[in-house]
């Protein structure tokens, strides 16, 4: 077994662990997962404009800026427009029966590019792959609670809404194995990720911190962005 697909399983466990958060009503787990939030959102950003752009644009050039960009727009076509109700983090609302089925299908694609990233990312080298990874694994958990909580608040089983997050964590593990066969995948991946990990941190991520009146949720933010330039230059400085 492949180190991308080992740390892809990794992730998708973190998916499940953030529905069990929110179907055993743990409060300190909430707690965690808004500064986890913060903290990936910092930590997201740092790895897309300084290690999965410069690589992308090293390589393809104009191109592969347009391949970011349709990355960005696709994460918006699927939670945005296709799907009628969904934000980041915990759903405090009661919403219509459809909605958390709706948002588990927005996100999908959203986690498929998940597993495209880290299996581009290790397709570069280690260290690229190990951080990637580590982006990922930060918002899993919150997005295991953004679906869970939705399919719970639109009067989903808890079941339904643990397996809501099983199914994040399926499609993680399949964009490894499909970027692994596909050969258009093999060469875009990396450009469609960024553009996904731009749209996850900057659209998702940040909009949940910047609503929060607590200012620690705001330090995490420059938190999770030193410890990517550290975790680089730890790793040798090199995407």
């Amino acid at each position: 077994m492949n180190a991308a697909l080992l740390y892809a399983l990794a992730a998708a466990g973190a998916n499940v662990l953030g529905g069990l958060v929110i179907t055993t009503h743990s409060r300190g787990g909430r707690t965690t997962q808004r500064l986890l939030i913060a903290f990936g959102a910092g930590f997201m950003l740092a790895v897309a404009l300084l290690a999965m752009l410069p690589h992308t644009l090293r390589e393809g050039g104009a191109n592969a800026a347009v391949t970011v960009l349709v990355g960005y727009l696709l994460v918006h076509l699927t939670q945005h427009v296709l799907t009628p109700h969904f934000h980041f983090g915990e759903e405090t609302h009661h919403v219509g029966h459809w909605t958390g089925v709706s948002a588990l299908l927005g996100l999908l694609l959203h986690t498929f590019f998940d597993g495209v990233a880290i299996a581009s990312g290790f397709r570069v080298g280690s260290t690229l792959g190990f951080l990637v990874f580590i982006a990922i694994l930060l918002h899993k958990i919150p997005e295991g609670v953004t679906v869970a909580s939705v399919m719970l608040a639109s009067g989903n089983t808890r079941r339904m809404a643990l397996g809501g997050t099983a199914a994040l964590g399926v499609a993680t593990v399949l964009g490894v194995l499909v970027t692994d066969q596909l050969g258009a995948l093999q060469r875009h991946g990396l450009a469609l990720s960024a553009g996904v990990t731009l749209y996850v941190a900057a659209s998702n991520l940040m909009p949940e911190v910047q609503q929060e009146r607590s200012r620690s949720s705001a330090i995490m933010v420059f938190v999770g962005a030193a410890c990517f330039l550290l975790a680089w230059w730890m790793l040798g400085g090199e995407a």
